[in-house]
Order: C-alpha cells, then sequence, then structure tokens
C-alpha cells in the first residue's frame, strides 16, 4: 500500500517526536520487529497506519506485525476480515489468537467490575503472543487524553500521582511497552480514522462505555470547557518533574 500520509502529517509527526524522544524503537540499525496490539478500535487501527509509514523511513529499520486478541464476547468470534485485508495492503502480518476471556469475565466468574480483571489477562496473552512472534516491542495505541485521563483516575480515585510510561521495560518477559501516540490529541486521531476509512470495529464488551476510565475522560473534557488545554498541561507537568517516565532520557 502506498500509504497518502496527508491526512495523518500532524499525528505522524507527532509520533515520530515521541519515538525519538523516548527511543521507543531501539538503536538506529537495530532492526527490531515491533508487534502492534490490535483491537479493532480506532486507535489501534491509526497507530498501526502511522507505525508502517515510519517503518519506511526511520533509521531504526524496525519490522511490525499486528497482533489481535479476540474475547470473543458472547461466544462469537469476531469478524476481523476488514482488518486483514488493512494488514495485507499495508504488508504487515495479522496475528489473530481467539481466546475464551469473554466466558471466563462474564459468564464463570461474573465479575462485578471486569474491566480490571480482563485488562490484566489481555496484556498477559499480548505479552505472550508478541514473544511467541519474535517480536522485542509492543506497540499499544495510547494517546494524550488517555495519558492525562490515567493520571487524574489515579490522583482522584487512588490518591497518588503517576501515569503510564511511555516505554516500559517488561523484566520478567524481556519485552519493551511503548505508546507512541502520547502527544497525539484523540480528535487528531478520530479524524485521521475517518479520513483514511479505516474498519473500526465497535466493541462487543458488554462493559463497554462503563468504566472508571471513561467517567475520567468525561470529566477531563468537561475541565476543558473552563481550561481548554487542561489535558496537554497535565502531559507538560508529567514531562517536567519526570513522572513516571515521562521525562527525557537524558535527563535521567
Amino acid at each position: 500500500m502506498e500509504f497518502d500520509t496527508k491526512h495523518v502529517k500532524n499525528i505522524l509527526s507527532k509520533t515520530r517526536a515521541a519515538a525519538d524522544r523516548y527511543r521507543m524503537f531501539g538503536e538506529d540499525g537495530s532492526g527490531e520487529t515491533v508487534a502492534v496490539g490490535v483491537s479493532g478500535g480506532k486507535d489501534s487501527l491509526v497507530l498501526l497506519c502511522l507505525l508502517a509509514s515510519l517503518r519506511e523511513f526511520h533509521p531504526s529499520g524496525f519490522a511490525l506485525k499486528a497482533l489481535a486478541l479476540d474475547p470473543c464476547f458472547g461466544g462469537q468470534e469476531a469478524d476481523y476480515t476488514g482488518i486483514q485485508a488493512l494488514c495485507d495492503s499495508l504488508d504487515v502480518p495479522l496475528i489473530i489468537q481467539r481466546s475464551r476471556l469473554g466466558e471466563i469475565i462474564f459468564e464463570e466468574r461474573r465479575e462485578s467490575n471486569p474491566c480490571s480483571l480482563c485488562a490484566r489477562m489481555r496484556r498477559g496473552i499480548l505479552h505472550n503472543m508478541a514473544l511467541e512472534e519474535g517480536c522485542t516491542r509492543l506497540a499499544l495505541g495510547h494517546h494524550l487524553d488517555d495519558a492525562a485521563a490515567t493520571f487524574w483516575m489515579n490522583l482522584t480515585a487512588g490518591g497518588r500521582i503517576g501515569c503510564f510510561s511511555p516505554v516500559t521495560w517488561l523484566d520478567r518477559k524481556q519485552l519493551y511497552l511503548i505508546r507512541p501516540m502520547i502527544f497525539c490529541r484523540e480528535e487528531e486521531i478520530r479524524r485521521a480514522a475517518d479520513r483514511l476509512s479505516l474498519p473500526v470495529m465497535k466493541s462487543a464488551c458488554p462493559a463497554d462505555g462503563c468504566t472508571q476510565r471513561q467517567d475520567a475522560a468525561d470529566m477531563l473534557r468537561q475541565l476543558e470547557q473552563t481550561y481548554p488545554h487542561f489535558s496537554e498541561t497535565v502531559v507538560a507537568a508529567l514531562q517536567r518533574d519526570n513522572i513516571s517516565g515521562w521525562g527525557s532520557p537524558d535527563d535521567s
């Protein structure tokens, strides 16, 4: 696929900036293989397209694979036909793993707070998938708004100051988690997904849209009506005070 960057020029630049600031793809010429966790949502699909574009000219020479974990909510396998076609057009291998996550969480365990357990189990499976595919790095689709919402959740619900890190080293797994879109706003990503006509899959999760994270995101949107750049200010503070690894590696 000849990727048309005009629809993603701004966020492609921000993604490159984040990747280079936090050395997300390793050293120049390292040629590591990066796995992209593809949930089927707009964020992960835009990330896949951005990294497919960066792969063509980034000095690290990284390779790409797309990993999809199907929870099979309601006992039904998700249809990845559109995502398979996208991956084929981008020349990115797609690996799909079906699981019993939906059945375990909502039918067997009947979790009252399913999101936390589901997230832990999904992470574990994705980490193992990445290792099985020979990947040294796993890219996740978190963006700037996610970072601000995580900070807000930790502050208001957990009573602590912190956030996820741009780059996380999992010593037990010998795997890096990277988040290349942390400088991109969610609205920019949504517009890119629309302009690229990406095959976004609607989540079949019974708890979709009813999470603590969604509540935090809603509160931030309300705050931004009064303080228009509140989320960007939060991320700037994370960087300035080097909270949760957001400072430049050169400042460590």
